[in-house]
């Protein structure tokens, strides 16, 4: 029988290359790219069946800052499939990025200079903004989005027999400072996507405290430093161009410089392997690079507590309460 694997962001970056090696490591795998651009999701579709003709791909398109997408793409996928075996929660916005030079110059000249790279720590701010919805847009998409997605594919994630196992993109930059229980929506602040990480990193946490018992477990990665659409814009394409040599230097001495999409899926691939039961929860797996262009994986252990994941789980919870009541609202008055 076919493994069952659901992609989100499966139409560029990290998910493009991942669709890629999943079907190089089992090219007979049903694959369901999620993708918000049906026609970019076509294109995607046609070429991995050019190289993996043995293989079924099928295509979902769904929003995961519209919740009215993520409820409609969810009833779509009800109706194809019985169970999914794996679910790459990989969707993701960093919007507007702004570098600091200020704490980029000082950073250059001090011991901390390959930490300050490895994880942009207090390099980037991001301009964020409400969605129809009524929530802050880097939450909702790479947070609140696939939680419900989550919660509406229980009936297909939970299985006694065999474990499904969801994946999430989550990053190095995920900093516990940024996160607030009082602010999940990080509505105050000015670091939404490291605040939006955390949280990933607690609600990964908070699946296997509520789920594991009915056969559902998560596992957190982060892909390492890349050049993708998502970083592009952070830096003007000609400083990218002078970077790049003390990029390439800097990798001899930090393993977070994996440089493009194809090596930082070495850990969503690696964990496509592992029994997940066999997994610690607590822990963060990371994919590397050496100088030499090696890839491999490495774990870290999350700074986070159980409490404060399932606290941050109750609240997620209330909210899409909330938000139900809300859309149904909606619904009924239009």
């Amino acid at each position: 029988m076919r493994k069952a694997v659901l992609v989100t962001g499966a139409s560029s970056g990290v998910g493009l290359a991942l669709c890629k090696r999943l079907l190089e490591e089992d090219h007979e795998l049903h694959l369901c790219l999620a993708c918000r651009n049906r026609s970019k999701a076509e294109a995607v579709r046609a070429a991995l069946l050019a190289s993996h003709p043995l293989a079924e791909v099928s295509i979902v398109q769904v929003d995961v800052s519209d919740l009215q997408s993520v409820f409609r793409a969810s009833r779509e996928l009800k109706q194809r499939f019985q169970r999914l075996d794996y679910v790459y929660l990989n969707a993701g916005i960093m919007p507007n990025p702004q570098l600091n030079i200020k704490a980029l110059f000082s950073g250059l000249f001090s011991r901390k200079v390959i930490h300050m790279f490895s994880t942009a720590e207090g390099l980037l701010t991001q301009e964020d903004q409400i969605t129809a919805d009524g929530l802050q847009e880097v939450f909702e998409t790479n947070v609140f989005g696939h939680f419900i997605l989550i919660q509406e594919l229980a009936p297909l994630l939970c299985h006694s027999d065999s474990p499904s196992q969801l994946i999430w993109t989550s990053s190095r930059n995920a900093r516990k400072s940024n996160f607030c229980l009082e602010d999940i929506q990080h509505s105050r602040g000015q670091e939404p996507y490291s605040s939006s990480k955390y949280a990933v990193d607690l609600l990964s946490v908070a699946v296997n405290r509520n789920f594991n018992s009915r056969g559902l477990y998560s596992s957190v990665v982060c892909p390492g430093t890349m050049v993708t659409n998502m970083t592009c814009g952070i830096l003007p394409p000609f400083v990218w161009t002078l970077l790049m040599p003390i990029i390439w230097l800097l990798r001899f001495f930090a393993n977070a410089f994996t440089l493009t999409p194809y090596n930082g899926t070495e850990a969503l691939v690696w964990l496509f392997h592992q029994k997940p039961e066999s997994l610690n929860p607590l822990t963060k797996y990371l994919s590397a690079t050496t100088g030499f262009g090696s890839n491999y994986v490495m774990t870290q252990k999350m700074d986070l507590d159980e409490d404060t994941a399932e606290k941050f789980y109750q609240n997620l919870l209330e909210l899409e309460k909330h938000v139900r009541a809300t859309i149904q609202k909606r619904n009924h008055q239009s």
